[in-house]
């Protein structure tokens, strides 16, 4: 009998050698073992790259040490070479120089033997001592040829030495560098090891979890999960937020599970509509997540969400859902499919987006408030300027009427201007015509009254 223990709720379940066998061949299938051989064997030439490349330029650096510790010793010799030379011309002149003094002792000395024989003597005392001297000259020139030679030897030992302890530092780094890849492919093998073991471990629970359950409780242990996860969760991470089922159903239908969260000031941050779907191993007819993709777009939008995310259980042979996150925007704006281990994480990434953005939305929702009052005062203003107008027509009309009284006065005092004007015609007229009046005229025509007028005048 083998124990197996669930990595979620740490319950522990016995099942046989047969169903332990069983669930062993149904993991470890012929693709997944090639799989994982072909990630090792990748793992293994990566490795083996880096420690190529890694040997060949430990040996690019150790040549290029050789090449510049072989130029500085050829340097060296050339050195102690040009020190030879020197010493050997300044030898031979110094012989040159003893040779001459030498030759011009003998001339002295067969001067003075010549002239005195008592002075021999000294005159072989004095030779002694230039001889001495010369061999003086020649030992200390010898001693100085000696310690030059000695001292390039042994800097040319002392570079030796360097270039040794260096070729030692190289190679023991070069040793650390095996034995850390091969710690590494090691770490590597156990990591894999390690996964395999938790999948088959995982896939064994499963398995066994959903020959227990009817189809119903499957999908309630999954919306369980979930809120069970969150609320694990809700007052470390997400003191801010709110996770409940979908129970509005104004629009004809309705999600699992809302997600919304907001600041302080009541902007939200973001919101997420949740569909949870799973089913059996024994379920007649197998649905796919694609079935469910425009309903949960619907939904999302009925409810004013900015994501939606279908946690599956389906389709468990379908890799493309087996590797994580998926993201179907190419068929639903921001819509992803996850499995279960993914629920926390996917709110996770998008709340940590949403942050980000969370200023933007701040100031969007300030520009708002501005914008509701200015239009409060655009309001406002345009109630005054439609009064004003309004009282405006109004003086406006009566100013009108006020004008047009005044220039109906005006035109019947022109008339009245006018008739007077003509009746003061008419009088001049008259006048006129009176004074034009004489007695001489008036009798012109009238014979009688010129005899009364004549008459009146003799009188």
């Amino acid at each position: 009998m083998n124990e197996i223990k669930c990595p979620h709720c740490g319950k522990e379940f016995t099942v046989d050698e047969a169903s332990y066998a069983d669930i062993l061949n149904q993991v470890r299938t012929k693709e997944f073992n090639e799989e994982i051989h072909e990630k090792l064997a990748q793992a293994k030439a990566q490795h083996d790259s880096q420690v190529a490349l890694l040997e060949e330029q430990t040996k690019n650096r150790l040549d290029k040490q050789l090449s510049e510790k072989e130029k500085e010793i050829a340097d060296l010799q050339v050195v102690i070479k040009g020190h030879q030379q020197e010493k050997a011309i300044e030898l031979s002149k110094v012989e040159a120089d003893m040779k001459e003094q030498l030759s011009k002792q003998a001339a002295k000395i067969a001067e003075l033997e010549s002239l005195s024989r008592e002075k021999e003597k000294e005159q072989a005392l004095s030779l002694q001592q230039a001889l001495s001297e010369k061999d003086k000259v020649l030992a200390e020139l010898e001693s100085r040829l000696n310690a030059s030679e000695t001292a390039q030897q042994l800097a040319v030992t002392k570079i030796q030495a360097e270039k040794d302890q260096e070729l030692l530092a190289l190679k023991a780094e070069l040793n650390l560098h095996t034995k850390e890849s091969e710690l590494e492919k090691n770490s590597l093998k156990d990591k894999y090891e390690n996964e395999l073991r938790l999948k088959e471990e995982t896939i064994a629970f499963y398995k066994d979890f959903k020959a227990k359950q009817s189809t119903k409780m499957i999908g309630e242990t999954l919306e369980q999960h979930c809120e069970i996860e969150f609320n694990r969760l809700r007052m470390t991470a997400f003191q801010n937020a709110s996770f409940g089922k979908d129970n509005d159903i104004s629009k004809g239908s309705k999600g699992d599970y809302i997600y919304r969260e907001t600041d302080e000031n009541g902007t939200e941050i973001i919101s997420i509509m949740f569909e949870m779907k799973n089913e059996g191993d024994e379920t007649a007819t197998k649905k796919k997540n694609e079935h469910f993709f425009k309903q949960l777009d619907k939904n999302r939008r009925d409810k004013h969400c900015e994501y939606a995310i279908l946690v599956s259980m389906l389709e468990a042979d379908n890799e493309l859902y087996n590797n994580g996150i998926v993201d179907v925007s190419y068929e639903y704006e921001k819509m992803y499919v996850i499995r279960p281990q993914f629920f926390i994480p996917i709110i996770t990434l998008l709340r940590n987006a949403a942050m980000n953005s969370l200023a933007y939305k701040q100031e969007v929702a300030l520009m708002r408030a501005q914008n509701i009052d200015i239009t409060n005062f655009e309001e406002d203003l345009e109630t005054f300027k439609q009064g004003f107008a309004r009282n405006y027509d109004l003086a406006s009309r009566k100013f009108h009427d006020a004008i047009q009284g005044i220039d109906k006065t005006i035109a019947q005092l022109q008339k009245t201007k006018d008739a007077l004007l003509s009746s003061e015609n008419n009088l001049r007229l008259a006048n006129n015509k009176a004074e034009d009046l004489t007695v001489k005229k008036l009798t012109k025509s009238n014979p009688t009254m010129k005899a009364k007028f004549e008459a009146l005048k003799k009188d």
